[in-house]
């Protein structure tokens, strides 16, 4: 058993440098925790046309060509000198692919990447071969998402990789709904395999890199006991795969950077917490709500994140105008971006209700800060939700999540009305049902004792990295043993 293993990490995302939701924050933190218990992790990821990369410094690693299809691209593999990330960064450099302002879709249109399949997989092949050069190959390959789905099937099954076949592999899904499936058309995209090994690409008579990896990789996990079970009898289509792959799957609830969602030392708070939350709490609303005409006095629930189906956004404005219409006291602040249609409506609301509903339609990383500070609910009404992190800061700050009971928010929050509650869950997503939940909530605000004791919960709930780094650790030497 190794206990320093050494461990690659493959991602389409890591914060601070490329980040469009949590992915980027667990590939950011995760190789901090277990660098800190003695492994030593090396995160691999696309060098993107973003302003992180542009005034950063790099030492050249590896320079090469590779072929997709009929298509050659030229590329540079580099190693980010710094050393504030608390683990080694690799960008690989693919002009023509990944020189872009966007992880997925254009920064300033919105547009998605139309060559995702040839993005991942050049993505990929750069990444084993470069690593196949290695004098000491690494003890575990650890790919996060479908983006690097096809590596374990590539170690496996291409000939150009036999070097690597018996380098154990784990693959961990943070979000089941992307799968990254392309046509059969496209198989002479991937280096040469024994074509009879074909179907362990194959799901639905397409190439599918996520099923792929459930399928080839050593291990499988989730980021959350929850979402593991509810994946058996609920994951669009791939049902019989995840139950078929349960003996070697585990789901483990991701952990929260401690140092970056520090309330007593944000760098982003002018008002941090000492020992007072309702005064921290105040402080911090008071500069979040200074120019608008919300009254801090009353309740404040707030929404941080994408404007997708999956996080219920499309719910919102309904919520937020049947609350107000119903003259429940609470006033909501929206900080997001994605869908158009809620974007539209959502700023139609805040014209409708200027008393009532602040929002900012955009992506800003300072402010989702200063509002899980000043914020006193967090509304999550998901319809899917592998893990959320964004239940877990706001807990870090003394903010009480609202939350549909799934998924990782089953797993992370424990409704008030048990022992040591730290927020309100209601069971299923219907206007109905949050409104009772929203009552709630400004019930609990009007009673200042039971608001302190939930508070005093959700701020004492340890969510660091530090638990889940040591059971990730456990299972890269469960493989090695």
């Amino acid at each position: 058993m190794n206990q320093n293993p050494n461990i690659h990490f493959l991602s389409a995302e890591c914060y601070p440098a490329a980040k469009t939701g949590g992915l980027a924050d667990v590939v950011g933190a995760l190789p901090k925790y277990l660098n800190k218990l003695g492994a030593s992790v090396f995160v691999f990821m696309p060098k993107y046309d973003m302003k992180w990369f542009r005034d950063k410094q790099y030492s050249e690693e590896y320079r090469s060509t590779l072929q997709l299809g009929r298509k050659y691209y030229n590329y540079v593999i580099e190693q980010y000198v710094g050393d504030e990330l608390g683990f080694s960064l690799y960008v690989i450099d693919i002009p023509g692919l990944f020189d872009r302002d966007g992880v997925y879709a254009d920064s300033k249109s919105g547009y998605f990447f139309q060559d995702e399949t040839e993005r991942n997989l050049a993505f990929q092949i750069a990444y084993l071969e470069f690593v196949k050069t290695w004098a000491v190959l690494p003890d575990v390959i650890h790919n996060h998402d479908h983006h690097v789905g096809l590596i374990p099937f590539m170690m496996k099954y291409c000939p150009a990789y036999q070097r690597l076949k018996t380098i154990p592999t784990v693959f961990t899904i943070h979000n089941q709904a992307y799968q990254g499936s392309f046509s059969w058309s496209k198989k002479d995209l991937l280096p040469y395999f024994d074509p009879w090994k074909s179907g362990e690409l194959d799901w639905a008579d397409r190439i599918n890199p996520l099923a792929s990896s459930v399928k080839c990789a050593w291990k499988v996990t989730t980021v959350s006991p929850s979402y593991m079970q509810e994946l058996k009898y609920n994951s669009y289509g791939l049902e019989w795969l995840f139950n078929s792959e349960a003996y070697k799957s585990v789901g483990i609830l991701n952990g929260i950077d401690d140092d970056v969602w520090n309330p007593s030392a944000d760098e982003f708070l002018d008002h941090k917490f000492k020992k007072n939350i309702s005064s921290f709490k105040m402080a911090n609303k008071k500069q979040l709500l200074e120019g608008s005409q919300l009254d801090v006095k009353v309740p404040l629930v707030a929404f941080i994140g994408r404007f997708a189906s999956e996080k219920g956004a499309d719910l919102l404005p309904g919520i937020m105008d049947t609350a107000i219409n119903a003259g429940v006291p609470l006033n909501f602040l929206i900080l997001g971006t994605g869908d158009k249609g809620v974007e539209r409506n959502i700023a139609y609301l805040t014209q409708k209700h200027p008393s009532r509903v602040v929002s900012f339609i955009s992506y800003n990383e300072s402010l989702s800060h200063k509002i899980y500070a000043g914020a006193d609910f967090i509304l999550m009404p998901s319809r899917v939700e592998p893990c959320g992190l964004n239940q877990m800061y706001a807990l870090r700050y003394g903010t009480i999540p609202i939350v549909h009971n799934l998924g990782g928010l089953k797993d992370s929050v424990l409704d008030m009305g048990y022992k040591n509650g730290n927020g309100i869950k209601f069971p299923n997503l219907s206007l109905h049902e949050i409104g009772t939940a929203l009552g709630r909530a400004a019930g609990l605000y009007s009673d200042a004792e039971k608001l302190d004791e939930v508070r005093q919960n959700a701020m004492a709930v340890d969510y660091s990295w530090t638990k889940s780094a040591q059971e990730y650790l456990d299972i890269y030497n469960s493989l090695l043993s």
